[in-house]
């Protein structure tokens, strides 16, 4: 059963949004210009005490672009980027997609060998780099390593310290000054020469299945993907977006500061999530639109001091990147007094989005799934074999659309291997298509452990779990067992003031779920551990829990 979203599949009438706008552009260079032109004067970025605006934000990349032609960059080379959220990372990457340069995101959580594996692997020419951050030099870190490809280190902040890189490298303002003599008009000639099939970026995978892979985009299909997205979900012209999802992510990437430029709205960076610190920022610059994965929300509405701040002015969330409890989407309703409420799902091998609820659909349809494929997308859930599952039984969700990648960068062999002989992009997640094509995730292949004999998604026994009134977080992992093979263990954190015991929630599981699916332990955490984007690292937790019962 192949589902096309063009056609009608959903009792409530899909909104005007859905319907693709007449006059995208077709790369981002030219999205920016598009965007100085309708909104000179707003603040595209505010970033602490700086505040960019849209004329701005485009004279300082046609500045960056000039900098690094000057340094011998040319159309196509691979530029690096390997900071949080600031605004030099976006002015960095605009200015680098002038260039007709390929962005290559960094996750600031990587070690030097893994920066330098990915910098040696792409080939990148420039780094554009936080200096002092998480308590590192971060250009130290690649002592020793650094590949020989790897020209210049521009420092964006936090220091620069010229004894610890190569003799090219520079900050951010001695980067800038190097493109002064370089004429405008070589940047719009290598604007003019991209095409929406240029190759915008090369996003590497989390590796957290095996080595990363870099995952190669181009501008059309992201314009045209997140004007859909923002447009559904609610992204209006003059919205402020505290952007707390990390740029080296495409949930902060393109759906962020990108599906921002497109709308018009401001985009607000934050660093790292802090409760604290996010709760205050919406409260004083009275954020409008805020997506993040559930985590995000969740330890929100675990804050014991919620209620002591001003979030009144956040109207719109969007969440994903991981499974939704729908309890979740009630919570955040009611209880941080957000109207607009709706789930997305995709992945960076197809551009980061791939389904979307509308704001029209029940508030059933948005707990309880991730939404309808984007206009030129397909999806469909198959079986171990390949074959198409009737509606409402679990499968593999393949897509084929317009957004899925070009392929993994220097791997044919994997690129085979994830998008067949028919254009299907294989996800390795296992979701069910409801009868009007909504479709709901319901955990990834490699997440699944086996009950004697029985599957078990934990994702599944999370939401269940979730509805419980004690838990504020729910994290289930496999654990080996003697008799079962393996079985399910409770990670749980209670919220503030709530006591209680193992006995009283395994009782209360085995009342609501099916017997295998029950957890056979439970263990008490007060956090659980994250990647950079605010996902749980289930194998770290899976090792604590392994740990932690002694079953090793």
């Amino acid at each position: 059963m192949s589902l096309i979203s063009d056609a009608p599949t959903s009792a409530v009438p899909p909104s005007s949004a859905w319907s693709l706008a007449s006059d995208l552009p077709e790369t981002l260079p030219a999205l920016l210009r598009q965007a100085a032109a309708r909104y000179p004067e707003r603040a595209a970025i505010v970033d602490g005490a700086v505040a960019i605006s849209y004329a701005d934000l485009l004279a300082r990349s046609q500045a960056v672009a000039r900098a690094l032609m000057a340094l011998n960059v040319q159309a196509g080379d691979r530029v690096a980027i390997w900071a949080p959220n600031l605004h030099e990372w976006i002015l960095a990457a605009c200015g680098s997609h002038a260039a007709g340069a390929v962005v290559v995101p960094l996750n600031t959580r990587m070690k030097g060998a893994e920066a330098a594996d990915i910098l040696e692997r792409s080939g990148a020419k420039v780094l554009f780099c936080i200096g002092d951050f998480l308590g590192q030099y971060y250009p130290a870190m690649l002592s020793g390593q650094r590949p020989a490809t790897l020209e210049h280190i521009v420092v964006l902040r936090g220091g620069f310290q010229p004894g610890a890189g190569a003799p090219g490298d520079m900050d951010w303002n001695q980067f800038l000054e190097a493109g002064a003599g370089v004429p405008a008009a070589q940047v719009a000639a290598r604007e003019q020469a991209l095409t929406a099939n240029s190759t915008a970026d090369l996003m590497f995978t989390s590796g957290t299945t095996g080595r990363p892979k870099g995952v190669m985009s181009a501008h059309g299909p992201t314009i045209r993907a997140f004007s859909t997205w923002g447009r559904v979900v609610g992204l209006q012209p003059g919205d402020r977006y505290l952007i707390v999802n990390p740029f080296f992510h495409s949930f902060g990437y393109k759906a962020g500061w990108v599906a921002a430029f497109i709308q018009g709205a401001t985009v607000y960076p934050e660093q790292v999530f802090d409760a604290d610190k996010v709760l205050a920022r919406i409260a004083h610059d009275r954020i409008s639109f805020m997506p993040g994965p559930p985590t995000l929300f969740l330890t929100m509405l675990a804050h014991p001091g919620l209620h002591d701040f001003d979030i009144s002015s956040l109207r719109v969330a969007v969440t994903g990147a991981a499974t939704v409890p729908p309890v979740l989407i009630t919570r955040m309703r009611e209880e941080l007094g957000i109207a607009n409420v709706t789930t997305a799902y995709g992945l960076t091998e197809c551009g980061g989005c791939a389904t979307v609820c509308d704001p029209g659909d029940s508030a059933e349809t948005v707990a309880g799934t991730c939404g309808r494929a984007l206009p030129g997308t397909e999806v469909r859930c198959v079986d171990d074999q390949g074959r198409p599952v009737p509606a409402g039984q679990a499968g593999e969700v393949l897509l084929r659309g317009y957004h899925v990648m070009q392929g993994y960068f220097d791997d044919e062999a994997a690129t085979r291997e994830a998008i067949d002989a028919d254009g299907w992009l294989h996800t390795g997640d296992v979701g069910v298509l409801d009868e009007r094509g909504y479709l709901r995730i319901t955990d990834r292949l490699k997440d699944m452990f086996i009950v004697g004999g029985f599957n078990c998604y934990p994702a599944e026994i999370e939401r269940l779990l979730a509805a419980h009134p004690a838990i504020a977080q729910v994290a289930v992992v496999g654990v080996p067992n003697e008799r079962m093979g393996e079985v399910g263990c409770a990670c749980v954190v209670l919220r503030a003031g709530v006591e209680i015991s193992s006995q009283e929630l395994l009782a209360w599981a085995r009342a609501n779920m099916a017997n295998y699916k029950v957890p056979r332990h439970v263990l008490w955490c007060e956090d659980f551990p994250l990647n950079a984007s605010n996902k749980v690292l289930k194998r770290e937790l899976a090792q604590m829990a392994v740990a932690r019962l002694q079953l090793g």
